[in-house]
């Protein structure tokens, strides 16, 4: 059994728990901004995947942008929560991503975990022998 492969596996850990924690940050600091507004959905671009919305800002500002998640352009529209210093920093009611966020967390102990282990039988081997 190889160190390498501890120290490996505890990074993976941590870099899933940081992008999960992240994750969560970033919907819940969007959401609790209070920042909310209609968007209409209008067909993608050629070439582009997702739709784009178009929505006002409280200061009455128009912003377009490319929606952060697959939707049905014929859906007419969607309520959102925008970031008022970054209007283009979206979040669509019904489509956060906390249970993915949640499920890196999760994932991320468990290699931390699995890690720290690996590396405490690989210390103990050492010592043994």
């Amino acid at each position: 059994m190889e160190p390498i492969f501890a120290v490996f596996t505890a990074m993976a850990g941590l870099v899933a728990m940081l992008a999960g924690a992240y994750g969560l940050r970033h919907t819940r600091r969007i959401t609790g901004s209070c920042h909310f507004a209609l968007a209409l959905v209008k067909p993608p671009p050629p070439g582009a995947l997702r739709p784009l919305l178009t929505y006002e800002t409280l200061d009455g500002r128009v912003v377009e942008t490319v929606s952060p998640v697959a939707l049905d352009p014929t859906s007419g529209s969607v309520r959102l929560w925008y970031d008022p210093a970054d209007p283009y920093d979206v979040v669509i009611d019904g489509h956060q991503r906390t249970a993915v966020d949640r499920a890196l967390i999760v994932a991320g102990v468990g290699l931390l975990a699995l890690g720290l282990g690996l590396a405490t039988a690989v210390l103990i081997a050492a010592m043994a022998g």
